[in-house]
């Protein structure tokens, strides 16, 4: 969400005197990357989460992988995994991501994306990334040999998450937390 589309801009460390973080620092350490591998990040590397809502409205919370992309969290999963399963019953979900300058958690609805460009797209820069991923017969899933066992069996579908909220919590620097509310465009 680029700075146009913010709503609000919530200081949450004002009791320590702390700065304001601006949500283009935190665009621009996204747009960067975040990669998987390990030693590429905190503790050793980047794992994204995702809180669904179960059937029951008790929380899941898996690992898996996204990719930032056009500002919005991208990812990947099949339709029989739970995470499948909670997202087509409620799309509301939470990504969280430690990274070395801040811990970020997204509070948004995820969307299955069926544009054929935009699908062929996200598989070109998944495969950037080293995954060796394709865009199957049907123009809107995508297949590779292999995935994060959290992605079950192929095809896999692509989920964008719209972002509703955002928290920062600086992790270095000067320091700092922050929320910010998003508009819908």
């Amino acid at each position: 969400m680029g700075p146009q589309n913010i709503l609000q801009s919530k200081n949450l460390a004002t009791i320590y005197e702390l700065p304001l973080i601006e949500w283009s620092s935190i665009e621009s350490r996204l747009d960067s990357g975040i990669t998987q591998a390990p030693g590429s990040g905190g503790p050793d590397r980047h794992t994204c989460w995702l809180a669904t809502v179960n059937h029951d409205g008790s929380p899941h919370v898996t690992g898996f992988g996204a990719v930032w992309f056009n500002d919005a969290f991208w990812f990947v999963t099949g339709a029989q995994t739970r995470k499948g399963r909670n997202l087509t019953r409620d799309a509301r979900c939470t990504l969280s991501v430690a990274l070395r300058e801040f811990d970020l958690t997204l509070d948004g609805t995820a969307e299955i994306i069926d544009e054929p460009t935009t699908v062929a797209t996200l598989a070109g820069r998944w495969s950037l990334q080293g995954w060796p991923v394709q865009v199957d017969e049907s123009g809107i899933a995508l297949t590779a040999e292999y995935s994060a066992p959290s992605a079950g069996k192929p095809p896999w579908r692509i989920y964008r998450i719209q972002p509703l909220e955002a928290t920062a919590v600086a992790t270095g620097g000067v320091g700092g937390a922050t929320r910010w509310r998003f508009s819908q465009t």
